[in-house]
């Protein structure tokens, strides 16, 4: 395919190839004239951007034609939907004809306008969490076209994505088919994602599987992390590496929900007490914080928000927990980091996080948790993803589960086991309460103390001083 058949035929208002941005493996998306196109990818397959050109393309090349982009929660669009594709207009350079705005979040096209108070072609940013907003959605010049849905893995209920399809409808432009693209990391292959357009597709239907592998853009470090993790996790290789449909056996944590409730009233009760815990990451991992609400009667944990971003210096981080209006919580942090705790209370006003314990091993931690009952909100995304694909590693030469987890999607599931275990040090073991006439103990546990972990450190060691 040559760069001119692929080239915009309209106005000339793209100076770059198509095919020198997008590159390979892409091409039977960019031509599909069916309704839905989805594609389920691996890290770095160059899904999320390659819809991104399609959608500022389009809307340049045919007039009257505006789109939809959906998540499951609209606050996240900002970081992730928006960034991107301001990213690609700039790199299409073509940044002249946009006009950019955070507040409301959107793009506009107005590369056609021949005045100021003229309205342009719109891209819209909306959250499955905001029904209201999500059914209001017009444009003043033309009809909406086309509809991305990011992390679609997300959209859990096949009834919310038959009502956003339900919004790409009525008269479209002359020579336009509407179009609804699903874009996602693989997922459970008990998804209705899978049933609906992997399994059953109709001749509407484009459902594409791609990986690293086709990204020539790709850094060598990136690259070179797909053909380790190969070696090191071949099972989880097939999934993060090669786009295969996620595990159903083997995971640690069964004993979860996804639910809707009120941290409110839950916090209200005499038996519950606040959690919350914190990795560092940086540039391959993200920086991650729990946080949840123990219910010591019940036996169930809440997990009701959580912060998941890459690249955070200690400053940023705290002043995202600050925004996020937890400075004043205790926080449980990754005790590897000791001068990143230091920074963390000294300079950036988070005067109670603590180093974590994290006691003899992994499994130590793992197996408190899988005592209790886990109910996680909606708009904890992350923490769903980690939780439905955090495993047990398997042995490479048996191929036989062993008792390890894996060490990916477990960021968040490490900040939750730090503040549960801090929890029971912090207690001295004694985290028993009294449900009827008779005591329990929470964990199940003897009661503890720090001398019993050799790894555990000195108490005065756990809070820096300022």
């Amino acid at each position: 395919m040559s760069d001119a058949e692929i080239m915009p035929t309209t106005q000339n208002v793209i100076q770059k190839s198509l095919y020198q941005m997008v590159g390979q493996g892409y091409e039977d998306f960019w031509w599909w004239e069916g309704r839905y196109t989805i594609l389920k990818g691996s890290r770095g397959s160059k899904k999320s951007f390659s819809i991104a050109y399609w959608l500022i393309t389009h809307i340049m090349e045919i007039d009257k034609t505006n789109a939809l982009v959906i998540r499951k929660i609209g606050d996240t669009n900002r970081d992730s939907t928006y960034a991107i594709l301001t990213k690609v207009i700039y790199m299409m350079e073509v940044q002249d004809q946009w006009r950019m705005n955070k507040s409301p979040l959107e793009l506009e096209f107005r590369g056609r306008c021949k005045k100021k108070e003229d309205v342009g072609q719109k891209i819209l940013f909306r959250g499955l969490d905001d029904p209201q907003k999500l059914a209001s959605v017009q444009v003043t010049n033309g009809v909406l076209c086309y509809e991305w849905i990011e992390e679609a893995y997300q959209v859990t209920n096949e009834e919310d994505f038959d009502r956003v399809d339900q919004s790409i409808r009525g008269e479209m432009p002359k020579g336009v088919r509407p179009r609804i693209m699903l874009s996602f990391n693989p997922w459970h292959k008990e998804h209705w994602l899978k049933t609906r357009f992997f399994d059953n597709p109709d001749n509407e239907t484009l459902a594409k599987t791609t990986d690293y592998r086709i990204n020539e853009f790709l850094s060598d470090h990136d690259r070179k992390y797909s053909e380790d993790l190969k070696e090191r996790n071949p099972r989880l290789y097939q999934v993060a590496g090669l786009g295969d449909w996620g595990v159903s056996e083997g995971l640690i944590y069964e004993n979860w929900e996804e639910r809707d409730f009120d941290k409110t009233e839950i916090a209200k009760r005499p038996s519950v007490i606040s959690i919350f815990g914190l990795d560092f990451g940086y540039t391959n991992d993200p920086t991650a914080l729990t946080c949840g609400l123990l219910d010591k009667a019940t036996r169930t944990i809440y997990i009701f928000d959580e912060m998941y971003e890459e690249e955070l210096e200690n400053m940023e981080i705290a002043q995202r927990i600050t925004e996020m209006g937890y400075a004043k919580e205790r926080i449980v942090a990754d005790c590897a980091e000791p001068k990143s705790i230091y920074e963390l209370q000294k300079y950036g006003g988070l005067s109670r996080v603590v180093a974590s314990i994290k006691g003899p091993d992994i499994m130590y931690g793992i197996q408190r948790i899988q005592q209790f009952h886990i109910i996680i909100h909606p708009r904890c995304v992350n923490f769903l993803t980690e939780i439905s694909l955090y495993c047990f590693d398997v042995d490479k030469k048996t191929g036989k589960t062993i008792n390890k987890p894996i060490d990916d999607y477990n960021h968040l599931m490490d900040a939750l086991r730090y503040s549960i275990l801090e929890l029971l040090y912090r207690s001295g073991g004694n985290t028993s309460v009294v449900v009827g006439a008779k005591e329990t103990n929470l964990l199940n546990e003897p009661k503890l103390s720090y001398e019993q972990d050799e790894n555990a450190p000195k108490r005065k060691s756990r809070v820096f001083s300022s």
